[in-house]
């Protein structure tokens, strides 16, 4: 009986210090993201106006565009956001468009499936790989970051990654 009266206090404070992964936005909306890859950043737009940019990890192999599955890369070319995670192994996700019909054509004309599962999603787990650049394509924040553009960024937003 104690551990349901601990358990329904600790829920209880957890509602009220709202400790909950899904955060409000009420600012201007994000119609953009921009992904500049070279530089490791992220740009939120509202038109031509950075909202907010962050930091990020990319695909082991960086450098090009995605081409086939396991390839490491991050895609580059316009994308739009397809899909939200909730229950994402990275904490929140968000679903990049990736493969398009050019690049399933491409990865076709070379004999290769093209991959998919692209997102934008939270940090690391204790057992993925150390360093920057860990992702298996993937664009990495931290988690208290992707909480914040978990709920700036709605489906059917254009992502521009430029290399």
């Amino acid at each position: 009986m104690r551990f349901y009266v601990y358990l329904a206090l600790a829920v209880g404070l957890l509602a009220f210090t709202g400790c909950s992964k899904f955060k409000r936005y009420y600012g201007p909306e994000v119609t953009r993201i921009v992904v500049m890859k070279s530089e490791r950043r992220m740009y939120l737009m509202n038109d031509e106006t950075v909202l907010k940019s962050y930091d990020v990890d990319l695909g082991f192999a960086p450098d090009g565009h995605k081409q086939q599955k396991g390839d490491g890369r991050t895609p580059e070319g316009r994308y739009f956001i397809d899909r939200r995670n909730p229950d994402s192994l990275f904490h929140l996700s968000l679903g990049i468009s990736y493969p398009n019909d050019d690049d399933r054509e491409y990865a076709e004309s070379i004999g290769e499936p093209p991959g998919g599962d692209i997102f934008i999603h939270g940090a690391r787990r204790p057992f993925d790989p150390r360093g920057a650049d860990w992702t298996a394509g993937c664009i990495s924040v931290s988690n208290r970051e992707i909480e914040r553009i978990y709920s700036m960024v709605h489906e059917g937003t254009v992502i521009d990654i430029f290399p």
